[in-house]
């Protein structure tokens, strides 16, 4: 069981963060990790993995699909539960219901999602904006990498999400929305 840093002894809070590419998941894991959460990142556990196994760079997102083969859809998901240390701790990447199914049973139902939303004309400007190399070229390429996140089951995890934050505004109104909504006490769960 998680030991801890509650907020008190009934309660903790483990979020399952989940958004499309450029909805604002990093700012809000920046405001979460000054709020003292623990941070675990999905995709740090498949590269770490990768470079255990020496896989390259360019082959990563193969050898994950590649382990979700092998072994099941959630294998990421299992892999990451297993470093959940702390009452408060957020895991990003989150992209199916599967991976939500896992964390739910492997933290007693203790997890709750929290979804970021900006639509894909606010996405695609800041995909572009902050000049990442895996920044889509062009609007083609950024439905194909939208489409292929919904494929995976993206949509139906923020769907269910149990808070939403719009981020359409500045980015001081949505650091404020962040900070409102994990501290929120809607989002701890109570023990039972």
């Amino acid at each position: 069981m998680i030991g801890g840093n509650s907020p008190s002894e009934d309660t903790m809070t483990v979020l399952l963060l989940a958004g499309m590419p450029g909805a604002g998941k990093e700012e809000l894991l920046k405001i979460a990790s000054n709020e003292g959460y623990e941070i675990l990142r999905m995709g740090d556990v498949v590269r770490e993995t990768a470079e255990q196994r020496e896989i390259s760079a360019e082959d990563i997102g193969d050898f994950a699909d590649k382990e979700r083969k092998r072994h099941h859809e959630g294998i990421w998901a299992d892999r990451t539960l297993a470093r959940v240390k702390e009452d408060r701790t957020i895991i990003d990447g989150i992209r199916s219901q599967v991976e939500v199914s896992i964390f739910k049973s492997g933290l007693d139902r203790k997890a709750r999602i929290i979804a970021i939303h900006a639509s894909p004309k606010t996405r695609f400007q800041r995909l572009k904006d902050r000049g990442r190399e895996d920044a889509p070229d062009d609007r083609a390429e950024f439905r194909e990498r939208d489409n292929r996140e919904l494929d995976w089951g993206l949509g139906r995890v923020i769907a269910r999400a149990d808070h939403m934050i719009v981020n359409e505004g500045d980015l001081s109104e949505f650091h404020d929305k962040c900070k409102e909504a994990i501290s929120s006490k809607d989002i701890a769960v109570k023990h039972r």
